[in-house]
């Protein structure tokens, strides 16, 4: 069994990869520098990568920051909220994501396509089990005929949400897996050397390791906002 992986490095797409490495699958990692603000991420990743031992590929499509226009994730001087705002959507990221990945799904015969969303993403419209399934069904038309002839294999995209995880669910998996390793993961907006522990992302990785009942060792500048 074959999956693409989208891997940002997060917390999130790490317990990911985790959980289905225990699963069996043979993994292969995505990451994309989109020009996100938090370059950390893709350090990250690339770290993690090579201890997992699995082929990954770090992809630039910067270009996309030109399009994206004002996202708070891109822009460095714009302040990043501690709450969810519109301003920190990047617009159908997931989906340019996902549809560049089925390429390599497609062209090395992998059945699953997964990323990390969970049911908590509940302000992301591209993190929904009905999008997923929207954008799975035109993926597979798009590569039909191949499918029918027995060259290409049908995707699945799969993710957390889709199993009915939420984040405390996920990250409580991750850390029976990775252990403490799961905290080099890398989830804040802003592109320092620690977590700034007061973004809206910062915020939601205290929650949930609070949530799940596992001590958070991260290491974050700002150690207020805590629930």
């Amino acid at each position: 069994m074959k999956a693409i992986c989208i891997f940002s490095g997060g917390l999130d797409s790490i317990s990911t990869v985790a959980y289905l490495k225990e699963q069996g699958y043979k993994l292969y990692l995505l990451t994309f520098n989109y020009g996100q603000r938090a370059s950390k991420e893709v350090r990250v990743a690339e770290e993690f990568g090579n201890k997992l031992g699995e082929e990954h590929k770090i992809i630039d499509i910067s270009f996309m920051k030109e399009l994206y226009g004002k996202s708070n994730v891109l822009t460095y001087h714009a302040n990043i909220p501690s709450k969810f705002d519109y301003s920190i959507v990047a617009p159908v990221r997931n989906a340019v994501f996902l549809t560049i990945a089925s390429a390599w799904a497609f062209s090395i015969n992998a059945n699953l396509l997964a990323y990390g969303a969970h049911k908590d993403d509940k302000n992301y419209p591209d993190c929904r089990r009905e999008f997923a399934k929207a954008l799975e069904e035109a993926l597979n038309l798009a590569e039909e005929d191949g499918i029918k002839q027995k060259i290409r294999e049908k995707i699945e995209i799969w993710s957390p949400a889709i199993e009915g995880f939420d984040k405390k669910d996920l990250i409580s998996i991750g850390y029976k897996i990775l252990g403490s390793d799961i905290f080099k993961s890398w989830s804040c907006y802003s592109d320092n050397d620690k977590h700034c522990g007061i973004c809206e992302s910062c915020i939601n990785r205290k929650q949930a390791f609070k949530n799940a009942k596992i001590k958070d060792e991260t290491d974050y500048l700002n150690m207020d906002n805590e629930h």
